[in-house]
């Protein structure tokens, strides 16, 4: 519920009160005598989904922009009509959503001033490094906690479908700024880790588990992302809170931006790229969530006159996201089918080796070891182990093995067998 409180132009008194009559909505009228322009001040209660078509219809008969106008919240209303208002509009709008005017005010608070989401991106980045880099999923929650990124991209998308260009443009440079913030303050960070050896040396930072996630990402990201923007925007425009859906929404930047830095500080661009690739994706199927969620909610400009420029927009805006999304996509189809054939390569190097060891012998495990890359790798070693029953003599496997796993393979790779005596109680 909202309690309203409006100012009334000077000649609008009796229209203004005439059609919250006509709403049969309570109010109270108070004299405004601090000056000419305005006479009246009312005040009145109404439903949250209520708001916005009121507020509009009150426009239409002469309430201006430059009225003030407050709308806080309600904890309780006690009137009959009020409960007819409510019956009325329940069945009309969406019961959750909060009003157009709201809505714009939510995203520009969500939007924190510069200093500070400078602050807060740089710390986020910094914890979310170290946590990487310590292979601690714990470490890395907790950057993501105290990351702002949420409200930048609500920022963008709302000034998209009120066509408030102001809003747009600051939600857009705030998003590039903290992300390329985010990756500078990551390599600072990871060259003193790896100069200063704070951790014990790496050879490669894709033998770190948490890093190694960030590195090679699919068509899962996508879906990831996807759902963060999909679940900022049901949480902006209901009006509750979304500390914890920027939560979800900084899973899909801060890591990733992290290993940007992280790959750029160890000299290894395979990561670097790997993880570009991931926060351009995330970045971009958030802000087009986002963006398609706020217009088929049905969020348009105050004046009628500027839909069209906000729809406009809001398509072309759709459109280069699309487009943008579906050309990263090539990179994520890549990783997706790669991962694929891995997975096909080391079954068929496994069935291959379980039928070519025949009885006693007994296939223990089957290891496939790939090319020291952090993406598209290619398997170079296969070791088997192969369990024999005491006082069996040692068969030479070598050869036939080898040429199995080359042909699953599809290429030459080095075969190791390791031989194990196993014995069974009766």
């Amino acid at each position: 519920m909202r309690l309203v409180q409006i100012t009334i132009p000077a000649g609008k008194r009796e229209a203004v009160l005439g059609a919250l009559d006509d709403e049969g909505i309570d109010y109270v009228v108070s004299d405004e005598t601090s000056g000419r322009e305005y006479t009246a001040v009312v005040s009145f209660p109404l439903p949250t989904n209520a708001l916005e078509p009121v507020l509009d219809e009150l426009r239409d008969v002469g309430i201006d922009d430059d009225a003030y106008t407050v709308v806080v919240d309600a904890n309780t209303v006690i009137s009959r009509r009020f409960e007819q208002l409510q019956e009325k509009y329940a069945e009309e709008e969406d019961e959750d959503r909060i009003a157009r005017e709201e809505l714009t005010t939510k995203a520009r608070d969500l939007a924190p001033s510069l200093p500070i989401y400078a602050l807060m991106t740089i710390i986020s980045a910094v914890i979310a490094t170290a946590g990487l880099l310590l292979d601690s999923p714990a470490v890395v929650v907790g950057s993501m906690v105290i990351a702002p990124l949420i409200g930048p991209a609500m920022t963008a998308n709302v000034g998209t479908v009120v066509d408030d260009h102001d809003l747009f443009v600051r939600g857009v440079k705030l998003q590039v700024f903290g992300l390329g913030l985010a990756i500078a303050s990551a390599t600072v960070f990871a060259l003193f880790v790896r100069y200063a050896n704070v951790i014990p040396p790496l050879a490669d930072v894709t033998t770190v588990g948490q890093v190694r996630e960030r590195v090679a990402p699919d068509f899962l990201s996508l879906v990831v992302a996807l759902g963060a923007g999909a679940a900022g925007v049901l949480s902006l425009t209901s009006g509750v809170s979304t500390a914890l859906v920027g939560v979800m929404i900084a899973v899909a930047l801060i890591p990733p931006a992290a290993t940007v830095g992280i790959g750029i500080a160890w000299g290894q661009p395979l990561v670097s790229l790997g993880s570009t690739v991931l926060v351009l994706v995330n970045v971009l199927s958030i802000n087009l969530a986002v963006l398609v969620g706020l217009w088929y909610q049905g969020y348009r400009p105050e004046h009628w006159f500027r839909e069209g420029n906000a729809r406009s927009a809001t398509v072309t805006r759709i459109g280069v996201l699309v487009l943008s999304i579906l050309v990263l996509s090539a990179f994520l189809g890549g990783v997706t089918l790669d991962s694929f054939q891995r997975a096909t390569t080391e079954s068929d190097i496994r069935e291959g080796v379980e039928g070519a060891v025949e009885s006693p012998l007994r296939v223990l495990s089957v290891e496939v070891e790939y090319t020291n890359t952090a993406i598209f790798q290619e398997p170079r070693r296969v070791v088997v182990t192969v369990g024999l029953p005491p006082d069996t003599p040692q068969p030479t496997l070598a050869d036939r093995l080898d040429a199995v796993a080359d042909a699953a393979a599809g290429r030459d790779v080095v075969t190791e067998i390791h031989y194990v005596t196993v014995e069974r109680a009766a």
